[in-house]
């Protein structure tokens, strides 16, 4: 079983991540500028990968230190945090998780996700 560890920064809420915008009087949802900026600054913190996207089925842990004590959501996190993944090569698709926790961690100056991502044995029909 094949891990990887990712350390990122703290992702905007799924509150500002969508924007909602007419376009030829049809409403689309796009990714916003907040959440464009997290994708492009969560891709730097990756680095270059070498290896190719994981392509197997997968278990996801999130570790958010979240920069203050105000209250938040933990189920706001996620979105932004899976899809810089997914933009950054990391998997081919975040429809391979089959495992997902999301853990609050103490509070961290600026805020912080800690990423594991473990490969999961594949299931066999017997």
């Amino acid at each position: 079983m094949n891990a990887e560890h990712y350390d990122l920064p703290w992702p905007p809420s799924v509150n500002t991540y969508w924007r909602s915008v007419v376009i030829k009087r049809a409403v689309r949802v796009l990714i916003s500028q907040a959440g464009r900026n997290y994708r492009k600054a969560a891709i730097e913190a990756i680095g270059r990968r070498e290896a190719p996207p994981l392509s197997s089925r997968l278990s996801v842990r999130i570790n958010a230190m979240p920069p203050d004590r105000r209250k938040r959501d933990l189920d706001n996190i996620p979105k932004a945090v899976l899809d810089a993944l997914t933009h950054a090569g990391v998997w081919e698709d975040d429809s391979q998780i089959d495992q997902l926790l999301v853990t609050r961690g103490d509070v961290t100056k600026g805020g912080e996700i800690r990423v594991s991502i473990i490969e999961l044995e594949e299931k066999t029909d017997e």
